[in-house]
């Protein structure tokens, strides 16, 4: 990949790195401040410790989203960001526009989605 259009994709995952980074901490403030407002009606507790749980949630995700972020700018400095980690192809530079934290090209994605079941998941 050349040196252009590996700086485009490093300047995209850093975007991404400093939005997730923030979502990051939001979410976890957000987690903070419904850890005890006072309530003590046992429907607004159970209310309450579903909004915690879904706050810590939505906080792991962004979490990893910016693990794999990180993952993807070491990769970069290594020199195989682009490189399928499966088949040691390039993956294609519009799967890495959609996904640039992308470690499998599309074909090897779908055999390890496939392995793990994943292609049986429901959809909207």
């Amino acid at each position: 990949m050349d040196a252009e259009k590996l700086n485009h994709f490093r300047d995209l995952l850093l975007s991404q790195l400093r939005q997730h980074t923030e979502q990051v901490r939001t979410d976890q403030a957000a987690a903070l401040e419904l850890y005890d407002d006072g309530v003590k009606d046992s429907v607004d507790l159970s209310v309450q410790d579903l909004n915690k749980e879904i706050a810590l949630r939505l906080g792991e995700r962004s979490s990893k989203l910016v693990a794999d972020i990180d993952q993807a700018l070491l990769r970069m400095k290594e020199g195989s960001y682009g490189i399928c980690a499966r088949c040691s192809q390039p993956i294609n530079e519009r799967r890495l526009e959609a996904v640039p934290t992308a470690r499998y090209d599309a074909a090897c994605q779908a055999i390890i989605e496939r392995a793990n079941g994943e292609e049986d998941l429901p959809t909207l």
